[in-house]
């Protein structure tokens, strides 16, 4: 009854989602402030204001949310950490990520969510006639889409402080003649490249191939890549509105890229579902990138959640992977990774716990807002009992 395709499918495992208690959710990298109160204006005036928009087919271009997303990127530069707040409408980028040219709409693709926007990458510029490169350990989903679309996949081990190997990567793409895709900041361990290393990186690997960063986490204090766009049409980046947005309930997310990349990616959206993002989505996502404000200090918050938190592991004698994300990876001697994360569920707050991916021994936790990371101190010490 089944293809012989689905045979070969390994799905995607998200983080754990509990139905029999309430516990504190740090498992799942989910931002813990709600959207904007201009987002949430904005969609309860439509609904109210005109209930009609349900009934019609929303804008298949995404026209409005892609010029908002275009003007957002160019007022923070692509990290919101770092960004100064002028007002509560207007922001600059630090001098750091300033960007030297405008990033236009014809530069972005919208998708529901960044893992549809990878899915319609992985068809559009990878094939199976040769390999993708990807670090042995980083996001997930890259090895499911790969199978799905029967990709061959080419792993390179991280270095034993668990970055990126860029040197093994870029020598397997030019051996492979072969596109590179990679999260930075990573995952699951929130280990950054320096956009510098990423630009030497894409000045050493086939430049007829498409290589594609994936910057889910890049509002929490890494480096974009934005500004290399300008020199690399080859280069492709992925982000999302799920974590510094607070949208991993709506699900959007966006590439930017060359115009002719773009191009690319929505003809293969429309030849598999012409009105991706629903209207709801549309305005929200607007909205979202019209009061950036409010976004930029809550990714602040988040770092300064997140740099306590880490000096509070340390002094523990936790092993501490640096981190640029709004999550921490970490280790304690003496425990086993998958027993942290019982001992810690016990005292009802999640985190995630990576079985047989080589971080064994480490486990993922969310930094959520100051009372969810209090709880998640007093689950640590109890381990110490």
């Amino acid at each position: 009854m089944k293809s012989s395709r689905i045979v070969k499918l390994s799905p995607y495992k998200p983080g754990e989602q509990p139905k029999d208690r309430d516990y504190i959710k740090l498992n799942a990298n989910e931002n813990p402030y709600p959207p904007s109160p201009t987002v949430v204006q904005a969609v309860s005036s439509l609904l109210s204001l005109n209930p009609n928009a349900m009934a019609l087919y929303p804008d298949p271009d995404s026209k409005k949310l892609r010029e908002a997303v275009a003007e957002l990127l160019n007022a923070t530069g692509g990290v919101l950490s770092r960004t100064q707040i002028l007002s509560d409408c207007s922001c600059v980028p630090a001098q750091k990520d300033a960007l030297a040219f405008e990033i236009t709409p014809d530069m972005i693709f919208v998708g529901n969510g960044s893992d549809e926007v990878l899915s319609f990458v992985f068809y559009a510029f990878f094939g199976s006639d040769r390999f993708v490169v990807q670090p042995e350990h980083t996001y997930s989903f890259y090895p499911v889409y790969a199978g799905y679309y029967d990709i061959p996949l080419k792993k390179i081990p991280l270095k034993t402080d668990f970055s990126i190997d860029c040197d093994s990567m870029v020598q397997a793409a030019k051996d492979l003649d072969s596109g590179m895709i990679f999260a930075n900041p990573n995952a699951p361990t929130g280990i950054a490249l320096s956009r510098e290393q990423v630009r030497e990186m894409l000045l050493a690997a086939p430049k007829n191939r498409v290589h594609v960063v994936d910057e889910a986490y890049v509002d929490f204090g890494g480096e974009s890549c934005l500004s290399l766009l300008a020199n690399f049409p080859n280069l492709l980046i992925v982000r999302t509105f799920s974590k510094s947005l607070s949208f991993a309930g709506m699900r959007l997310g966006f590439a930017v890229a060359n115009p002719e990349l773009i191009s690319t990616l929505h003809v293969v959206k429309d030849s598999f579902n012409h009105f991706p993002v629903d209207a709801i989505t549309q305005v929200a996502g607007t909205a979202a990138c019209g009061c950036p404000a409010y976004y930029v200090e809550n990714a602040k918050s988040i770092c300064k959640s997140r740099e306590d938190f880490i000096v509070f592991l340390q002094n523990r004698g936790w092993q501490v992977l640096l981190s640029k994300t709004n999550f921490v990876l970490a280790a304690k001697e003496g425990l086993a990774g998958d027993e942290i994360y019982r001992r810690i569920k016990r005292q009802g707050v999640l985190v995630r716990h990576f079985a047989g991916c080589g971080v064994e021994n480490f486990v993922r936790m969310t930094i959520g807002n100051p009372q969810q990371v209090e709880s998640l101190k007093k689950a640590i010490v109890t381990l110490d009992d």
